[in-house]
Order: structure tokens, then C-alpha cells, then sequence
């Protein structure tokens, strides 16, 4: 079994019936998927590669010897107890802000990503009118909500990471499975070393490597403005004995002041809104608790956040 893939160009052609169809099965069934033609040039996202590649390897990789993921499973080989660590991920991370503070010693590192940010925003952007249309709801209006109304305030965040070779990867996960807390996540995953799965119907599936695609996968928050119709995804990295996966996401998320509920549009009735799974909330409010939570079941982040 593999993950759907959408060629995104289909759109804007006459077979686009066919591709909203397709979309709406992968936000539907799967809740992962990957996009083809999907308008990022190509050069682009080479140059994304080498850059993220070269920074790792300049700026993290003699670092990353010395963290605490390290030391933690040298604790665990240690202990002799063959059971897998459910407190470490095997990763290294750095996280990219328009205000935060860049990487600067590797050439060409801020302007690419820079640009890459930019090209990716507008691609979640476009993805979320498509789930506007197939869930029958204004156009704009999960953009709207994500920004607590008209402007920009949404959270578009950037997360850099590499999951070095690992010497014993029996003994922890790359990253531990998890739901992601926000909306739409746009992942550019290595094409060469895998380790990505996402759950389906109990079982663990591989998101195969597809050179240049996008991988979308979506958050809690679409699934509550769904009213459950498009179900957040849990998902999990493999540590791996040999390569150096690079892996970038990019997730574009509601401001943390940003009242988030299922859209009245899928409600099917008005009593509904009171007993409806999902409640109404502040973002902000939601991360307190997922923060907390983000390695355990979805179910009761909903219910804690209810009772806020």
C-alpha cells in the first residue's frame, strides 16, 4: 500500500474534476499525500537541497555528537534492556521564523530558504481553497480562521531537520509518533533515505521518497474546522543505520489568538454545536496543552482544551 499521489497541475485543466475528486480522497482517507507539479520550481528545491545539506554539515553535524540524543542512547545501550526509548527522537532540529535568528555561515542559506518560504506559503495557501471547495465552505475561509480574520497573522513556521545515521536505531525512533497540533503541513522529505510512515487502518505505511514532491499532511486544527472530516494523521520517523535523512516541514498554522471551531457550514444541525465533539477554543490555549501532550492520544487534548 502507498500513500496517494496528486499531480497538482490537474487543476487548472480539464481534468480538474478528477483532481478535486483525488484531493478530497486524500484529505478524506488518508489525510497524507503527495503532490506532483505542484508549481515550485525545481531549481529551487535543488538548491534547497544543497544548502540544507551543506548548513548540517557545517553547522550542526559536530554538534549533534555532543546532544542529548546521543548521550541518552548511549544510556539506553548501557542499560541492556532492548526496550525502545519513548523519550528521545534521534533528530536534529532548527526552526526558521521570519523573526528569528538565521543560520549565517553557510553561503546562500538565507536567501534560498527565504524564497522557499515564500513559494510554500503560497502552495498551502492554495491547498487550503481546495479544501474550502471540496468542503463546501466559502472560499478563504479556513485561511480566514487560521488568521483570527481578515490580515496576516497566521503562524507560518519552518522546521529544518536531519536524522543522522543512527548506531542503534532498534533502540529509539527518529521522530516518536505524533499528530501535528496545527493546519496544513507541507513536508519536503529526502528523496534517497526513507523513515517516514504514517497510520492507516492500524498498519504503518511508508511514505515512499518521490524525488521533488511535496508531502501534505494535515493538523488537528483541520480536522476540529472539519468538523472531524478530514482526520489529522498520526505519523512517526524510523531511525536508520545508514544515511543522513534531510527533512524540511513547513507548517502553516492559526495565530495562537485565533478562536478555532467546527465551521457552522458542516454542522448539521444547530443543537450540534453544543454537542459536537470538537469545541471551541483559542489556538493559543490548544498548545499550552499539546506542548504537554504531543506523544499521546489526540482524543483528550480536545476534551482538556473543552474544558479551558
Amino acid at each position: 500500500m502507498a500513500i496517494p499521489v496528486i499531480d497538482f497541475s490537474k487543476l487548472n485543466g480539464e481534468e480538474r474534476a478528477k483532481a478535486m475528486a483525488q484531493l478530497a480522497n486524500g484529505f478524506e482517507e488518508w489525510g497524507f499525500f503527495q503532490l506532483v507539479n505542484h508549481g515550485i520550481p525545481e531549481e529551487l528545491l535543488e538548491r534547497v537541497k544543497k544548502v540544507c545539506s551543506e548548513y548540517y554539515k557545517l553547522e550542526r553535524e559536530e554538534n549533534f555528537k555532543n546532544s542529548s540524543s546521543v548521550s541518552l542512547l548511549n544510556e539506553l545501550v548501557e542499560k541492556k534492556s532492548g526496550e525502545k526509548s519513548e523519550s528521545v527522537d534521534w533528530e536534529d532540529v532548527v526552526t526558521l521564523l521570519d523573526d528569528n535568528e538565521w543560520p549565517q555561515r553557510t553561503t546562500g542559506f538565507r536567501e534560498t530558504m527565504a524564497e522557499y518560504r515564500s513559494e510554500l506559503k503560497k502552495l498551502a495557501e492554495k491547498v487550503m481553497e481546495v479544501m474550502d471547495e471540496n468542503l463546501g465552505l466559502p472560499r478563504g475561509y479556513i485561511k480566514k480562521a487560521f488568521n483570527g480574520g481578515d490580515g496576516d497573522n497566521a503562524f507560518f513556521g519552518t522546521k529544518v531537520s536531519h536524522y543522522p545515521p543512527c548506531p542503534n536505531p532498534e533502540l529509539v525512533y527518529g521522530l516518536r509518533a505524533h499528530t501535528d497540533a496545527g493546519g496544513v503541513i507541507l513536508l519536503f522529505q529526502d528523496d534517497q533515505v526513507g523513515g517516514l510512515q504514517m497510520l492507516k487502518d492500524g498498519q504503518w505505511i511508508d511514505v515512499q521518497p518521490l524525488k521533488n514532491a511535496i508531502v501534505i499532511n494535515t493538523g488537528d486544527q483541520i480536522e476540529v474546522l472539519s468538523n472531524g472530516r478530514y482526520k489529522s494523521c498520526w505519523h512517526r520517523v524510523l531511525a536508520t543505520p545508514d544515511g543522513n535523512r534531510r527533512s524540511i516541514a513547513s507548517f502553516y498554522n492559526p495565530s495562537l489568538r485565533a478562536t478555532i471551531c467546527p465551521a457552522p457550514q458542516l454542522l448539521e444541525k444547530e443543537s450540534e454545536q453544543v454537542d459536537c465533539a470538537y469545541p471551541k477554543f483559542v489556538f493559543g490555549d490548544y498548545m499550552s496543552v499539546y506542548a504537554q501532550q504531543k506523544f499521546l492520544a489526540k482524543e483528550p487534548r480536545f476534551q482538556a482544551v473543552r474544558a479551558v
